[in-house]
């Protein structure tokens, strides 16, 4: 078995604890458990308007379907923390608004995931994707990153999920050297996006430093990615000091500590390496004290099981 690389600190007794971080899978399974169709704009402006609701009405249905075997794999493999896919529901902020409402008609049982996902003790956080741009130069850029936005948390709300960073949409700073200009994008979203907004450090734009400044001007939860940050910083160890105080920084700007989400990544071929690794073999100590943990590894569920087995072997032998 590959070995965890935990590297001894003077914090070591603080996060040695029987409460271990909820770990958390990424959209889809390794296996081919959870998976989730989409379609393209290129095919869907091929269609005549029947066959364009048909087409996405049938595409909705089976990944609500899928949703709620996301939930069942998480239920059964005791995974906390989920990451919705940003496609669920592709097409559905067409002009046409054929998907739109088609996701309206559905919204009695989209509700049942919310309901569900509660019963179950399951948290599920959505990451936009790379489009979403809040300080572009572009004011059509902003815009369209804002409509975005809105048709996450659209599709948040039609899922009963709360308007809270429980239920977070997670984006990067997006252009560099631009916080006066996004704190104030940020300032004038509507509650249905601002209200689950978080913001997470990158390796070139955005150092930890500086969307922590973004984050404590705009009021908005961080998410502190170490991997990133190494990146960033050009480090050779997750045990820097930097990145305890960057998880500690970054704990701050939650309103509630327990709800605190980080990421964690390994590099493919070195450590630096921005490639995401099948598992991970390498985490800051510091990450013991995380509530929750969003594992980004190829392998998905395989990695949380690989992570799991090393805690454990860990704990007996305290």
């Amino acid at each position: 078995m590959t070995v965890i690389q935990f590297q001894n600190s003077s914090d070591t007794q603080q996060w040695q604890k029987s409460t271990l971080p909820q770990l958390g899978l990424v959209c889809i399974t390794f296996s081919k458990q959870v998976r989730f169709r989409t379609m393209t704009r290129t095919r869907y402006l091929k269609l005549s308007d029947v066959e364009r609701e048909n087409a996405l009405r049938e595409l909705y249905q089976h990944n609500f379907q899928r949703l709620h075997d996301a939930l069942s794999f998480c239920q059964d493999n005791k995974i906390r923390l989920y990451r919705i896919t940003c496609a669920l529901f592709p097409l559905s902020d067409m002009e046409d608004e054929i998907g739109a409402n088609i996701l309206e008609e559905m919204s009695a049982d989209l509700s049942k995931i919310g309901e569900r996902s509660q019963a179950l003790g399951i948290r599920m956080v959505l990451h936009p994707d790379q489009f979403v741009v809040l300080s572009s130069d572009s004011p059509e850029v902003v815009q369209n990153s804002i409509k975005i936005l809105e048709g996450h948390a659209r599709t948040l709300d039609l899922l009963s999920l709360p308007r809270s960073p429980w239920s977070l949409m997670n984006i990067h700073g997006g252009k560099s050297q631009r916080t006066a200009q996004l704190v104030k994008v940020i300032s004038e979203l509507p509650e249905t996006i601002k209200s689950r907004l978080t913001f997470e450090n990158d390796e070139y734009a955005y150092s930890s430093e500086e969307i922590l400044a973004v984050c404590q001007q705009a009021g908005v939860p961080m998410v502190f990615d170490a991997h990133h940050h190494i990146c960033h910083e050009n480090l050779d160890n997750y045990n820097h000091p930097s990145v305890a105080s960057m998880f500690y920084a970054a704990r701050e700007t939650w309103a509630n500590p327990d709800w605190q989400l980080v990421h964690i990544s390994n590099g493919e071929q070195a450590f630096n390496d921005r490639k995401h690794s099948d598992l991970i073999t390498a985490m800051p100590d510091v990450y013991h004290q995380a509530p929750w943990i969003e594992v980004e590894a190829k392998q998905k569920e395989e990695a949380i099981a690989h992570l799991r087995s090393w805690w454990l072997i860990e704990n007996n032998h305290k």
